[in-house]
């Protein structure tokens, strides 16, 4: 019974199996593999690393033929194994070839290839890139065909389908990348946080982050010089706003090394006569306002800034009233968190943690900031404070000693300032 027939048979069997284990890891490898080693290592200079990057392009192509390939090969190979054990051993040879077929498929040609292609999805991928790109292209037709016809079926059920969709959006892939690197304490939250602050600036707004008007320092422009240099010299801050009549008319942003050097300039003589700072108009070395909407994104507003070489914003609503202000600062410290400098030492500090795991929480902080200092989820979507997400969840203006409990958190108003709520206790229930 083992004649020539059964020898060329059992080869074309294994044969066939090396085939399916071939197909089965190269779909593994490929779909694991990240476009994004790929296209470095193919910068690098490594070929098989560029055509796996150009085939893994269209993916529905590529699984679409990598299947096709190993159904072919492994009903062949089963085929085959039937019509063998049926010569040798009669009709029990079909049950006999379904569980070595099962077993040697299941181990050999599933198993063993994938494990090893997830295990090193890069370097799979790019050995099996310039076989599996041929084979792409010899059953294009067929795959396009069945693509069709998948489609077809599906909108006959109500369902749509868009072929140039991508399977998942680049920004989406990183931020879940880094939430699970984080939670496994692969990611510190440190370079978390920088790296999604990098990614979110695209879809904030300047409004969510503008200093309020109410805590603009600003500067009436009709003072006396001698006053507006003092109050340049005691804020910590070296560009102010100049106003007129009232705080809403902005009329220019004094810099502090501007006016300071027009005070050097008249000290040429040695002395300042009381003339001189009598009839110095503040607005010559005042510079112009800059508005922006307060609709404007960070990611733009950020450009903006570059563009211009200005670091200083005013931001208004639609109607043109003066909102708050913006800063180049202000925008990087949503990425690398709070940047302060020898005149922020004695500044005020926003969260403070208390011993039973709750925080003292001043009204006007962001939720995102309190969500980074904690890593808390506290929803952001109807209110930029914690103090304006209390009011909206309470629809009231809440009074001091009031408690709430929403979101998985208990609040409890501390301190009112007229109605605005200064000052919150936080802790999770």
């Amino acid at each position: 019974m083992l004649d020539a027939a059964f020898w060329i048979t059992a080869g074309a069997i294994l044969f066939l199996l090396v085939l399916s284990g071939f197909f089965s890891g190269s779909e593994t490898a490929l779909t694991a593999a990240s476009r994004g080693k790929l296209r470095a290592n193919a910068d690098k200079g490594d070929k098989g690393a560029e055509k796996a990057f150009d085939v893994t392009e269209d993916r529905e192509r590529l699984i679409g033929s990598v299947l096709l390939g190993n159904n072919l090969v492994n009903i062949l190979a089963t085929s085959l194994a039937t019509t063998m054990f049926l010569r040798l051993f009669g009709e029990n040879g079909v049950a006999l070839a379904t569980i070595i077929m099962t077993l040697l498929v299941l181990i050999f040609a599933e198993v063993l290839p994938k494990t090893y292609a997830i295990t090193n999805p890069e370097r799979a991928a790019s050995l099996a890139a310039r076989p599996i790109s041929l084979i792409v292209t010899i059953f294009a037709p067929v795959v396009t065909a069945v693509r069709t016809l998948v489609r077809g079926v599906l909108q006959v059920f109500g369902v749509q389908t868009d072929p140039d969709s991508n399977i998942l959006a680049v920004r989406e892939e990183i931020a879940g990348a880094l939430q699970l690197g984080h939670s496994e304490g692969v990611v510190e939250k440190e370079d978390r946080d920088r790296i999604l602050g990098a990614l979110d600036l695209g879809d904030r707004t300047v409004e969510e982050i503008m200093l309020h008007r109410t805590d603009i320092e600003m500067i009436d422009a009709a003072l006396p010089v001698a006053e507006i240099l003092s109050l340049c010299l005691d804020s910590n801050h070296t560009r102010l706003p100049l106003y007129r009549d009232e705080p809403e008319n902005i009329v220019g942003v004094l810099h502090a090394k501007d006016l300071l050097r027009a005070m050097h300039k008249m000290l040429a003589d040695g002395r300042i006569e009381p003339q001189e700072m009598a009839e110095f108009d503040i607005l010559t070395v005042a510079m112009k306002p800059y508005f922006v909407p307060e609709t404007t994104t960070l990611d733009d507003q950020m450009h903006q800034f570059l563009a211009r070489r200005r670091h200083f914003a005013l931001v208004v609503d639609e109607y043109g009233t003066l909102q708050g202000l913006i800063t180049l600062e202000d925008i990087l410290e949503e990425i690398v968190g709070e940047i302060t400098d020898e005149f922020d030492t004695d500044e005020e500090n926003d969260l403070i943690a208390a011993e039973d795991g709750s925080y003292t929480v001043d009204g006007t902080m962001t939720i995102r900031d309190v969500n980074r200092a904690t890593d808390w989820n506290l929803p952001d979507d109807e209110a930029n404070t914690v103090a304006g997400l209390v009011i909206h969840e309470a629809q009231m203006i809440p009074m001091v000693g009031q408690v709430f409990s929403f979101h998985g958190f208990r609040f409890e108003v501390i301190a009112k300032d007229e109605n605005r709520v200064s000052e919150l206790k936080i802790s999770e229930l």
